[in-house]
Order: C-alpha cells, then structure tokens, then sequence
C-alpha cells in the first residue's frame, strides 16, 4: 500500500494489481495508520482511496489470509478488525473520497461505503459474492453498511443473489455520487476533492459525525452468526477449494 500527499490531498493507494489488490492483515493496519496521519496532520483537508492498475478497487481480503482459521473465533477476532478499521476510516475527520475503477467487492465494498463520497468509472462492478465464492458471512457492522446505503431489499438481492452491481446501478442506487468513463476518472474526482477543498472543514466534519452516529447507534451484536459460519465445514471447505476449478457442493454445516 502507498500513502503519499500533495498539498492537502493525502492519498491511499492500494497497491496490489497483480492481486486486484486483495487486502491483506498488514494492508488493514496501515490503512488505519494513515487515517491516524490524515487526522494528525493539520495540513490534509481530504483523504482519497484508490486502487493500483486498471481492474480493481479492492477485491476483497485476500482469501490466503483464511487458510490458518481454525474455528468460529477466529471468524469473530476477524471481523471485529476489520470493524474497527472501517470504523477508523468512517471517522476521519476530513472528508473521503474513493476513487472506484474495475472490481470493489467485498472488503472492498465495504471500505468504499464508509468513505463519505463515491467516484466511479463505468468499469465498476460493486458487490459481495460470498454466496457463491466462500460461504462465509459478514459482521453486523459490515451488514449495516449495506442497509445503510443500498436499503434492506437490495441489499438482500446483492447478499443472496451473490449479484454484482455495474456503475450504474450503483449511481442509481445513490451509493456512486459521480460515474464518469474510466478516462474521465481522475478528472472528475479531482474536480469533487477540490469542491470539498472549498468547503468548510468543520461543516463537513459535523455532518461526517452525525451520519456516522446514527449509522451506528444502537448496532446489534452478530457474533452468534459469525462463529457459526466462520466455524463450518462449508467455509473451511471453500477456502481450500479456491482458486481450483472444483466446484462447490454445499452442506450448510
């Protein structure tokens, strides 16, 4: 991953192409690092996410992390990371734009829904196909930012579908605030972080605060559902069958 910044722009590259840029346990740690640099440096008045190459934001975490997971806590001391990462990001202090091209699936999704503003070439395809891939599950908090921003129905339609949504769907759905060709990506996200640059910081910040707030207000606990799915015979099963050409035969244990 690179973090670098020009002026009062820090940016977030994730920088694995060859890999579509699948998250790895060290990549979560940095990204909250450099959430607690964008906050700690009164310089940085906008954080922008994007992903390395031309095929993806973030395809998710990288499914080789999994292979030591041993039981259902396992499951449960992941998601509670990648909670509290995403969380972190939610609540930098300036505003954050994810700059979207190709694959933003998964982790990936969720990293781009906690951003506040969403920028997104026609090559996009947003979703979390988990269904169909690795038969795990995903924490409340993760499942909240699906509601949140896609609304109960669709979300179900995505989770159980396993269907993956194009830029425009996206745009449809109010999750993607500008879709441009994939060429005119960067132009137009920079047009969006110099308007937030004009804005006021604090005015912003409020607005961040107050819509993470009540995102998470009173947010049930999961934990029951995730050591069950992350514990089974199906998701251990998954994970050692990926990327082979063998196919899948459902238990529900």
């Amino acid at each position: 991953m690179v973090v670098e910044q020009d002026g009062p722009v820090l940016t977030i590259i994730f920088n694995r192409p060859d890999k579509h840029n699948a998250m790895t346990f060290d990549m979560y740690s940095r990204l909250a690092e450099a959430c607690e640099r964008a906050d700690n440096d009164d310089t940085v008045r906008a954080l922008v996410l994007r992903g390395a190459g031309r095929q993806a934001f973030v395809s998710g975490t990288d499914i080789t992390q999994f292979r030591e997971f041993e039981t259902g806590e396992d499951g449960i001391d992941y998601e509670r990371r990648i909670a509290e990462v995403l969380n972190r990001l939610e609540d930098v202090t300036v505003p954050t734009i994810a700059v979207i091209h190709g694959y933003c699936v998964g982790a990936g999704l969720a990293i781009a829904a906690v951003c506040d503003l969403r920028v997104a070439g026609t090559s996009a395809r947003f979703g979390v196909p988990i269904a169909r891939t690795l038969g795990n599950c995903l924490s409340m908090n993760s499942y909240s930012l699906l509601v949140h921003h896609l609304g109960p129905s669709r979300a179900m339609d995505m989770l159980l579908r396993a269907k993956m949504l194009t830029g425009g769907d996206a745009k449809a759905a109010g999750f993607v605030h500008e879709l441009c060709g994939d060429d005119d990506l960067d132009r137009t996200a920079n047009a969006v972080v110099g308007t937030v640059l004009r804005h006021a910081p604090l005015s912003m910040w409020a607005a961040k605060q107050a819509i993470a707030r009540l995102r998470r207000a009173a947010l049930p606990d999961g934990d029951d559902f995730v050591s069950k799915v992350f514990g089974s015979e199906d998701f251990h099963n998954a994970v050692a069958a990926f990327g082979t050409k063998r196919q899948m035969n459902w238990s529900g244990r």
